[in-house]
């Protein structure tokens, strides 16, 4: 018996039925093109939205050379290092009580910026030295040292900020009025700190050793927006919260 042509032929499994079709769907799926959200190829086949790029709030930010490395490369700062076994300190060829406030305090808090040695050195324990020091004059220095000290926090970078809180507590601290004094330049200051506020280490029993050194950035934060609110006066916790709503009052 001979079969006819094109009669039916031995079936293939099912696994093969649809073979095109299959190649097709894969052909589809390579064709997908990544496109910008709320955009009209958005709205069309094969396209794939991409998600929003990281805002970059705690990216940090390149510094630039400070007032306070052109004047110490130059020589005029009174100062000299000494070397100690329990650390090394500045060595002041003058009486700090007898300097010019208004002129070396702004240069000092500039150098906040610096992360190299000496220049980091120099003006974290010049600000200390003279802060200490100082008494009276710093008060009606304060309104020159906003600008420093929001460049230092706009930097972002966790060694300046940990160094730039502990001068920041200590000014609070440094002289009467001077809490009060900063409540209009909050809006300078605490901006940065609400982004670092809950930048904190959570180990449940461990130890975070970090807070022996003074290096956690929650911690600093925390500590020093509590020392805003008890040398601000009565207004300083309503400015607080007006620019961080999170914080809790510690009084």
């Amino acid at each position: 018996m001979v079969m006819e042509e094109g009669g039916p032929g031995p079936s293939k499994p099912a696994g093969d039925r649809y073979p095109r079709q299959r190649e097709k769907k894969d052909k589809q799926q390579d064709k997908q093109q990544a496109c910008e959200g709320f955009s009209i190829r958005a709205m069309m086949k094969n396209s794939v939205v991409r998600g929003p790029p990281p805002a970059g709030s705690v990216k940090q930010r390149p510094a630039k050379r400070t007032a306070f490395r052109k004047f110490y490369d130059r020589g005029d700062f009174p100062i000299a290092v000494q070397h100690e076994c329990a650390g090394n300190k500045i060595a002041w060829k003058v009486e700090i009580e007898n300097l010019d406030y208004h002129y070396f305090l702004p240069l000092f808090f500039d150098g906040l910026c610096e992360t190299e040695f000496p220049y980091e050195f120099f003006a974290r324990q010049g600000c200390h030295d003279m802060l200490e020091h100082g008494g009276n004059k710093i008060l009606p220095v304060v309104p020159q040292l906003i600008i420093p000290i929001k460049n230092a926090l706009n930097l972002r970078n966790r060694q300046i900020l940990c160094t730039t809180l502990k001068i920041i507590q200590h000014l609070v601290v440094s002289a009467e009025m001077v809490g009060e004094a900063l409540v209009p330049y909050y809006r300078q200051i605490l901006p940065v700190l609400s982004i670092f506020k809950h930048m904190n280490v959570n180990l449940g029993d461990g130890i975070e050793y970090s807070q022996q050194k003074r290096e956690n950035i929650g911690v600093l934060i925390q500590e020093t927006l509590e020392l805003f609110e008890r040398y601000g006066g009565k207004n300083a916790y309503i400015n607080i919260n007006y620019m961080i709503p999170t914080y809790e009052s510690c009084m």
